[in-house]
C-alpha cells in the first residue's frame, strides 16, 4: 500500500531554513504528481506546493512563493521541500501527499515545523 514518510522538521528561528524529505513506497512514484500540504493548529489543511511527475511544473501557495522550493528525485522515490526565510506563520504540521488536488487521502504522518525565536 501507499507509504509516505516525512522527515526533516524541527525548530527553526525566524529567517532560518529547513529541508523536508518524504520517502515514498508502495506505488510508482515517478508516475504521480506530489504535494506538500500543511495544517496549523485550529486551521484546515492548506496546499503549500505541488510538482508534476517529471518535475518540470511546480506550483506554490502565495504565502510561500519565493521562499520555498519543491523538488523530487524519482530515482530515489523522494520528494523534498526546501524552506528558506522561515516565518512564525509557517509553523504547522507538514504532510507529503500523493496527487496534485485535495483531498490528499494518501498522505504521511507529517513532520512538525516550528518557527520561533
Amino acid at each position: 500500500q501507499v507509504q509516505l514518510v516525512e522527515s526533516g522538521g524541527g525548530l527553526a528561528q525566524p529567517g532560518g531554513s529547513l529541508r523536508l524529505s518524504c520517502a515514498a513506497s508502495g506505488f510508482t512514484f515517478s508516475r504521480y504528481s506530489m504535494t506538500w500540504a500543511r495544517q496549523a493548529p485550529g486551521k484546515g489543511l492548506e496546499r503549500v506546493s505541488s510538482i508534476v511527475s517529471g518535475g518540470s511544473v511546480t506550483s506554490y501557495a502565495d504565502s510561500v512563493k519565493g521562499r520555498f522550493t519543491i523538488s523530487r528525485d524519482n530515482a530515489k522515490n523522494t520528494l523534498y521541500l526546501q524552506m528558506n526565510s522561515l516565518k512564525p506563520e509557517d509553523t504547522a504540521m507538514y504532510y507529503c501527499a500523493k496527487g496534485w488536488n485535495p483531498p490528499y487521502i494518501d498522505r504521511g504522518q507529517g513532520t512538525q515545523v516550528t518557527v520561533s525565536s
